[in-house]
């Protein structure tokens, strides 16, 4: 389940890391917070342009962290909040999660879909 909170957020300007981890060793690739949408089955469906050494390495390992978060939202301790999620992601190219994103950003290549495993504020 997506927390209200992580909701909030990704209604703001902010970063997202993306972190996965292939035969090469680990990479990590940027998007930002608005870009993100939420599937109904609670998986975080991320508009993907270039991202070919993430690809590939989610082709070899599926688990992803991702971190998150805006300086505009209530955390635990004050102004700013931020998550972190891991999960088993995926690459898809066509069907009902790729044309929703297709439909908001006409660059788009492929949907990364992640399905967490947990999602934890971390601030």
């Amino acid at each position: 389940m997506i927390p209200e909170k992580l909701l909030e957020i990704l209604k703001q300007d902010g970063v997202v890391a993306i972190a996965t981890l292939g035969q090469d060793g680990p990479h990590m690739v940027n998007t930002w917070n608005s870009y993100i949408r939420i599937s109904a089955d609670g998986r975080l469906l991320i508009p993907a342009g270039y991202m070919h050494k993430t690809e590939k390495n989610i082709a070899y390992n599926p688990e992803v962290l991702i971190t998150l978060g805006s300086s505009k939202v209530q955390g635990l301790h004050g102004p700013g909040a931020g998550f972190l999620i891991k999960g088993k992601a995926a690459f898809i190219t066509s069907g009902p999660d790729f044309d929703l994103l297709k439909s908001k950003f006409d660059w788009l290549r492929a949907t990364l879909a992640v399905t967490p495993d947990s999602v934890t504020q971390t601030w």
